[in-house]
């Protein structure tokens, strides 16, 4: 009889994982699309306002609540991806949409008339756009969105799937993949914020917008050419629906007390729906959700030693799963104030260069104003490698820690950075004003003001700063999620990051506006600090107002960091645990 079960046993076919023959499909496919979709976001700002002859304030607006819905939908994505149909087709749904949304923004330059016409020659008084152009360029925003939602979450962890995580090999090709990929963003970023960037703001929008749209074809046909030598790894449902039944199981017997004991005592099943995950230890915080491990008379089992009724039983594994993901949740608001420096200062930045010297040395060239963003991030490409290499294993020698420094010291001290970028741009704009006030101007920016004679190299300290902020403090936070979180919600980790980025660009755009409203009044907007000619305004003072928020959030991540308790993994028989996990969850893989 044992025999027969046996032989009745299916087995699943070992996976070709095909990792360097489908390492130029995904690469390639992510190198346009970063290709296509950055170089055009990062100009949006300069597109609204010269060509769609949106207001400074408003144009900035747009830009915040766009990428903030970007990064919102990352959940959505996640949840959807997870749940449903797996990232191989959500990739392609997503990479198709981004295209599409291309080729309408595309139109809205290119067909005159869905657009304003042109502002006559000296004339400060544009037309605004009508009805009917603000909704084919909402239509491009929107199909933009739908793509970001999906590619972000999804696209390392399908490449990472391409490779055989149980050989060394694979291994290897996975740490690859991950260089090519960091690699092939920072050229797609560079190509981007100087090649695409000047075609569009010095040549033609049109043209400038049909090179990403057309490389944003590319994209999806390398994406697609290279179907027949994925491997695909089929859906495996949320868990968030584990967290959901944590947290009802433990509302229902919130009215019970917990053992003295309750590690010995409560429902210790390890059989979770999920393969992947290590075996976390019990903690003592948050005891309140460990209730719904509690067993009652009313609670059953079955055969296979899984609750009868999860929504009222759950295991100890699956409260500690949440409460990693509500640890964390302290620390990712303070992620969300930390960013809104980033933010305000890639937006502002863009407009202090248009009322600067942007010429190249002594030539006639100008530099486009959004390409300055480059310095920030070159300083972030440059120092990388540095600090890995030498700074690190030199504080490792003296901390005895892993990383050198721990992931929350990593991102303090880029929350600490932030703070010194922007009492440094406030201090360069400053300089910027006062030049542009008291001496001979290089003439006068459209709709903008006066430029002054300070050179746009006075910016280099402000991102330089921003750029290293970034190294430590958003680098980190990937780091902190990816790592705290359980392995099998680690595509809503990333996500979780994203809507983090999300809700920093809501939150700056509401500061804006609260900024906008108070120092404009009686003054009509001209004397607002952030009004459209920046020689009028005070932007300084909105730099240093956003220091000191960055500095009380700083105060507040201190406290929650000592606060913090790092996820701990019980270390019985790793080895053996650990290959029965990558087995089992290679089970859920289709060829």
């Amino acid at each position: 009889m044992k025999k027969n079960h046996d032989q009745q046993k299916p087995t699943k076919p070992e996976p070709k994982y095909r990792g360097i023959k489908a390492m130029p499909f995904v690469i390639g496919n992510e190198t346009f699309e970063k290709l296509g979709t950055i170089g055009t976001s990062s100009n949006l700002l300069v597109y609204l306002t010269s060509v769609f002859h949106m207001k400074t304030i408003t144009a900035t607006n747009v830009i915040n609540v766009f990428n903030g819905t970007c990064n919102f939908g990352t959940l959505v994505g996640a949840f959807l991806c997870d749940t449903y149909f797996g990232r191989y087709n959500m990739l392609g749904f997503a990479s198709v949409s981004s295209f599409l949304g291309m080729l309408i923004l595309t139109l809205t330059a290119a067909v005159s008339n869905l657009h304003p016409p042109a502002c006559g020659e000296g004339s400060r008084s544009c037309i605004s756009p009508t009805p009917w152009q603000m909704a084919f360029l909402l239509c491009a925003f929107g199909l933009l969105i739908i793509g970001a939602s999906g590619i972000r979450p999804c696209n390392l962890a399908f490449g990472a799937d391409q490779f055989n995580p149980k050989t060394d090999f694979g291994r290897r090709g996975i740490n690859s993949f991950f260089n090519w990929y960091y690699l092939t963003y920072t050229f797609a970023m560079m190509i981007s914020l100087t090649i695409i960037v000047y075609v569009q703001s010095n040549l033609s929008w049109s043209i400038g917008l049909a090179i990403p749209t057309f490389l944003m074809f590319l994209s999806c046909a390398l994406f697609f050419l290279g179907t027949r030598i994925y491997v695909i790894v089929l859906p495996e449902g949320s868990p968030l629906v584990s967290v959901a039944q944590v947290v009802v199981a433990a509302i229902k017997k919130r009215k019970l007390k917990l053992p003295e004991q309750p590690k010995e005592a409560l429902f210790n099943n390890f059989s979770t729906s999920s393969s992947i995950n290590s075996r976390l230890s019990y903690t003592d915080q948050f005891r309140f959700l460990s209730k719904a491990a509690i067993i009652t008379p009313e609670d059953q089992t079955n055969h296979d030693g899984s609750p009868t009724n999860p929504w009222r039983l759950c295991n100890i594994q699956q409260v500690e799963e949440v409460k990693c993901l509500i640890r964390v949740i302290p620390i990712w608001i303070a992620g969300i104030i930390y960013f809104i420096s980033v933010v305000q200062l890639q937006n502002y930045v863009v407009f202090q260069a248009l009322q600067s010297d942007r010429r190249f040395g002594t030539t006639k060239f100008k530099i486009p104003a959004a390409s300055y963003i480059v310095i920030a991030m070159l300083s972030l490409t440059i120092w990388i490698p540095i600090f890995d290499r030498l700074i690190v294993p030199w504080i490792r020698k003296r901390t005895k820690i892993e990383g050198g420094l721990t992931i929350l010291q990593r991102i303090g001290i880029g929350m600490a950075l932030s703070i010194i970028a922007m009492v440094v741009s406030g201090l360069v704009e400053n300089k910027r004003r006062k030049i542009a006030l008291n001496r001979p101007t290089l003439g006068i920016e459209p709709r903008k003001g006066a430029i002054s004679s300070m050179s746009g190299s006075w910016l280099t300290p402000q991102l330089v700063l921003s750029g290293l902020s970034e190294a430590f403090g958003i680098i980190g936070e990937n780091e902190f999620f990816y790592q705290q979180c359980p392995e099998n919600m680690r595509s809503i980790a990333m996500a979780f990051v994203f809507v983090g980025i999300a809700g920093s660009s809501y939150l700056s755009s509401f500061l804006s506006s609260i900024v906008q409203s108070i120092t404009s009044r009686g003054n009509n907007g001209e004397r607002s600090w952030l009004a459209e000619d920046l020689n009028k305004g005070r932007l300084d003072y909105f730099y240093y107002l956003v220091a000191i928020l960055e500095v009380l959030n700083l105060v507040y991540f201190l406290v929650c960091a000592k606060w913090y308790k790092y996820k701990e993994i019980e270390n019985a028989q790793p080895e053996e645990v650990a290959m029965e996990k990558v087995m089992q969850s290679e089970e859920k893989i289709l060829v």
